[in-house]
């Protein structure tokens, strides 16, 4: 089920992976996900506690060639997105990252889907040469790339907290985030949010 942790004290092995908070995936772009503007400073916060604490962040893009076969022009169910240099393909310059975080491309080869951010990129390498064991997880989409990476997380060994707070589905509305929540359940996935980050003792993290 998903548990919730009261509190949820960081610890030397954590880090913060942000999944694809891109033009594209904001309001306004190519293929928007309602709300998804929402998680920003959401996402901002946690960035704040975890530099604050000197852990890794990792944060994630699309980075797809012209004729990625995720887009419906050549036989995917997407429209065209985040083409790799474009104005679509960035960061969110809302997004407050730190110079030390790392950015991550994935779905960079045109015959690759990479609907979790550890398909065919170096994201579990980095992660466990840098010595992490616990992930926490926000961005976008709650019902794609969000749910994919969180799955294979837990497949790959990692503990994995998902942001409950910090993430939203491409089919909001339709109730895709709560469906796909209730999936995770099924996995073991924990849930988290910042008040029970910030709600440790203050004494525990060890350096």
């Amino acid at each position: 089920m998903l548990k919730n942790l009261q509190p949820l004290a960081l610890r030397n092995g954590d880090a913060l992976l942000i999944v694809d908070v891109q033009m594209d995936f904001l309001p306004g772009g190519r293929l928007a996900v309602p709300h998804g503007d929402e998680v920003i400073p959401l996402l901002n916060a946690y960035i704040s506690t975890f530099s604050q604490s000197g852990l890794h962040i990792v944060a994630t893009r699309d980075w797809h060639p012209v004729d990625h076969c995720s887009f419906n022009s050549h036989g995917g169910k997407w429209p065209p997105h985040c083409v790799a240099g474009s104005r679509g393909a960035c960061i969110s310059e809302n997004l407050l990252l730190p110079f030390s975080s790392v950015i991550v491309s994935k779905a960079t080869f045109p015959d690759t889907e990479a609907d979790s951010c550890f398909d065919a990129t170096e994201l579990d390498g980095l992660l466990k040469n840098n010595g992490v064991d616990r992930i926490f997880i926000g961005g976008l989409a709650t019902d794609d790339c969000m749910f994919n990476t969180v799955r294979d997380a837990q497949k790959l060994g990692y503990q994995t907290v998902l942001l409950h707070e910090a993430i939203r589905a491409v089919n909001e509305g339709a109730g895709e985030r709560v469906r796909a929540i209730a999936a995770l359940r099924q996995i073991e996935v924990m849930a988290g949010s910042l008040a029970q980050i910030k709600s440790a003792p203050p004494n525990y993290f060890a350096i």
